[in-house]
């Protein structure tokens, strides 16, 4: 491609994009195609010729676009309501021509340090002290899979050159809530030490770890002759979005010398308010933490950002340079600074498992800098306000019912007909049958959950253009197919 082919269609790309940003509410949000519809309209080898951008665009449109589910469309309440905002979009767009690859800070300076710079932004606007040092992965499953591997680190001795096949390591123990996301099973199966080793400890009425089961369930195992490494507490489950009682929790893992990681994917972005900035309490004294720009402040997928206030331990556990990636004298006393070691002077690849780096940290800049963090806030405010005006129409039904408390912009629950005598079988299936036929309308797109073991629907409010007509025509639908289904 010359560049006078790129500017071209280059230029009709981001008038595509600028057209599906603005206008992405005129697709339906659920894809509308079959299994193996689109694997059918491909074809099986790649072409021998060049094909031209306008063909690669035509088929892209005519076979692609129909099996997209429309996360960025603004009636998209399932799951977390995301958004890929603009300024994010271009900046990925930057990053990808830069091609940067930043696994040294010889190999791109500008990389390294700009992710030191915007994560220290955010970690000043969710609260957290300047000793937690912060780090980008892709997403929270895998800053939980680290957290936890250095929390290893730190209780086992040897643990990175003799494993745990030993006869002297007892059973280890990981603890959670009930409500926990599945990212933490994953990362106990991933790091050996077996999906039994995790405690998923008993909740209050609101969904959140109780502190005293947390601590009799590890006095429980330390009698047993076990080892407790860590807890992994909740800001925002995915479930109900409750929020883990920090301060306690953080109590008991002081006394009991225990990792703490806090899970704040979701809900970590709300502590930018100062209504909500108390959601972070207790954060303070966590050993890590991991908060998702990518799911509630605009940037678009993927990006993880993960603070740790012990990261020589994360990289005692993960560090390993081979003779081809040592930096001469020289390159390594640059990348010390004018000061000695500083946050944003290292070289990326000793924080994880993963060599190359993304150039991520720049569509986080891009969008802090260009939203500025006053719109934010009155974004997510917005958000949490439409939560409590959509549960307020489920209260005041009398066909319906909330299933969890509120604390940030998730509303769970369910539809239960008051002239009915339905069993909880029969009520459960009718809310998979109603949540079935709203998705279907592709008007909007909700998910589900269990709560308690009840089939409960979730209305997640979070995209940067959802406005009160799109929740009020997700719940005139709810309320429409009801209706039609009680009557069939």
């Amino acid at each position: 491609m010359d560049p006078s082919d790129f500017r071209r269609d280059g230029y009709a790309l981001v008038d595509w994009i600028a057209e599906y940003l603005e206008h992405s509410d005129r697709f339906p949000v659920l894809a509308r195609v079959v299994p193996g519809e689109i694997v059918a309209a491909l074809p099986e080898d790649a072409p021998e010729d060049p094909e031209s951008f306008g063909a690669i665009m035509a088929d892209f449109e005519r076979v692609l676009v129909p099996g997209l589910t429309h996360w960025n469309h603004p009636s998209f309440f399932a799951y977390f309501a995301i958004t890929g905002s603009a300024p994010g979009a271009l900046a990925d767009f930057l990053s990808a021509a830069l091609n940067q690859q930043a696994m040294l800070w010889a190999t791109s300076p500008a990389a390294t340090e700009l992710e030191a710079v915007t994560l220290g932004w955010l970690r000043r606007l969710i609260g957290l002290p300047d000793a937690f040092e912060g780090v980008i992965y892709d997403t929270a499953s895998i800053s939980t899979l680290h957290a936890l591997g250095a929390a290893r680190e730190a209780a086992v001795p040897d643990v990175r050159t003799r494993g745990l096949a030993r006869s002297d390591i007892p059973p280890l123990r990981v603890y959670c809530s009930q409500e926990a996301h599945s990212s933490v099973d994953k990362a106990v199966i991933a790091l050996g030490l077996g999906h039994h080793a995790l405690s998923r400890v008993a909740v209050d009425d609101q969904f959140r770890m109780r502190p005293d089961a947390l601590a009799d369930a590890v006095r429980s195992d330390r009698l047993r002759g076990c080892l407790p490494l860590a807890v992994v507490a909740s800001v925002g489950t995915t479930s109900t979005t409750s929020i883990d009682p920090l301060p306690a929790i953080a109590d008991v893992c002081g006394d009991e010398r225990l990792w703490l990681h806090v899970d704040a994917a979701y809900g970590g972005a709300a502590a930018i308010l100062p209504s909500h900035a108390h959601i972070l309490d207790g954060a303070a004294r966590a050993d890590s933490l991991v908060v998702n720009p990518h799911k509630w402040l605009f940037t678009p997928f993927d990006l993880s950002a993960f603070y740790c206030r012990r990261m020589d331990v994360l990289r005692a556990a993960f560090a390993f340079v081979p003779d081809y990636l040592r930096q001469s004298a020289a390159a390594s006393s640059a990348s010390q600074g004018p000061s000695g070691a500083l946050h944003g002077t290292g070289n990326l690849m000793d924080t994880g498992v993963q060599l190359g780096r993304r150039f991520r940290a720049l569509k986080l800049w891009f969008v802090l800098r260009s939203f500025g963090v006053r719109a934010m806030r009155a974004h997510l405010a917005r958000h949490l306000d439409l939560a409590q005006q959509f549960a307020s129409w489920v209260d005041a039904h009398p066909d319906f019912e909330r299933l969890a408390p509120i604390p940030l912009s998730v509303v769970c629950f369910r539809w239960k007909p008051a002239t009915d005598t339905l069993t909880p079988v029969q009520i459960d299936q009718a809310n998979e049958q109603l949540l079935a036929a709203v998705n279907q309308t592709g008007q909007a797109y909700l998910s589900h959950t269990r709560i308690r073991g009840r089939f409960a629907i979730r209305m997640a409010i979070g995209h940067l253009r959802t406005e009160e007509r799109h929740v009020r025509q997700a719940w005139d639908l709810l309320c429409h197919l009801s209706r039609q289904l009680t009557n069939k």
